[in-house]
């Protein structure tokens, strides 16, 4: 557990739990990436686009404020790139059947105590736990 970070966690936590609340209490809007991302590209509901590419660019904003302060760590990736092009091509698929994505079931829809997003929360975590096990131990990683 050399990674083991428990101060900083709880702090992106409630920052991710204050910033969700606050778009939904001052903008009646949830904070599903996938959504937001749907959204700001078009087509989409004129005058709807604005605090979707904010939001969105609060994202690689944050990111980059964190490099500033981390340094410049390499970032690595333990699989080929044909295998995360049909990771991130089955977490596309995965949002457009389970009808949103971990941020917004998670986050949002267990906040608001919605039992499609708790089961949508459960399902993903199980996937996520099989394929760990399978990728590090069925298939010789």
């Amino acid at each position: 557990m050399e990674n083991f970070t428990p101060i900083s966690a709880l702090i992106g936590g409630v920052l991710i739990g204050v910033s969700a609340s606050m778009l939904l209490l001052l903008n009646g809007r949830l904070a599903g990436v996938s959504s937001i991302l749907h959204g700001a590209v078009p087509p989409q509901a004129a005058g709807d686009s604005s605090w979707r590419y904010l939001f969105l660019g609060g994202l690689i904003v944050g990111a980059l404020i964190v490099r500033a302060f981390e340094g410049d760590q390499p970032i690595t990736f333990d699989a080929s790139p044909v295998v995360i092009l049909l990771g991130g091509l089955l977490v596309g698929l995965g949002t457009c059947i389970g009808g949103g994505c971990t941020s917004g079931h998670g986050v949002c829809g267990i906040g608001r105590l919605s039992v499609r997003s708790m089961v949508a929360t459960v399902t993903f975590m199980a996937t996520a736990l099989i394929t760990v096990l399978v990728m590090r131990h069925g298939l010789g990683g």
